[in-house]
């Protein structure tokens, strides 16, 4: 008896099928984009679908096909390094601790917490906690593969594709 064996390559390099889903469909007003190799943001997924009361948000593994081609804008490490948060309407994306602001903002739940970002000096110390949480994630229950990283992209503002 034989078993068919899929592999996955992306640009010549050999990975694996994302652990999590795609949730949601397109043409809803946000696109999160994540690591799905990576547990702990398989984590946050499952927390973003129960905050989802409204359906706002279309949920994409970055290993998913057709992501790239779909938001060129995005350089490709950035998919490694941070979530990703793209408004539909407008295609405007924020990263990393930005990216988690925004969601705050539009999540029902998130509103009971995300007027914290207006206190002189959180926003910027949430994203360094952002930072340094995505350097050690392996540590916090993600694969080893969260451990090899490329070199860290300095944030400014959360907009992608800045230095």
């Amino acid at each position: 008896m034989s078993v068919q064996v899929v592999r996955f390559t992306v640009a010549g390099e050999e990975t694996s099928a994302p652990m999590a889903p795609t949730i949601g469909e397109p043409g809803r007003p946000y696109t999160v984009l994540y690591d799905g190799h990576c547990k702990v943001c398989g984590r946050m997924v499952r927390l973003l679908t129960k905050w989802d009361r409204n359906h706002l948000l279309e949920i994409i593994p970055s290993q998913a096909a057709g992501v790239r081609p779909r938001f060129p804008w995005i350089p490709e490490r950035s998919y490694i390094e941070s979530v990703q948060v793209i408004r539909t309407k407008d295609g405007k994306t924020w990263q990393a601790a930005s990216a988690l602001e925004e969601l705050l903002k539009v999540l029902p739940k998130g509103r009971l917490i995300s007027w914290l970002f207006k206190i002189p000096f959180v926003r910027p110390l949430v994203d360094r906690f952002y930072r340094w949480f995505a350097r050690n994630r392996y540590k916090f229950g993600c694969g080893e593969h969260c451990a090899l990283r490329p070199a860290d992209l300095d944030y400014q503002d959360g907009a992608v594709g800045e230095k």
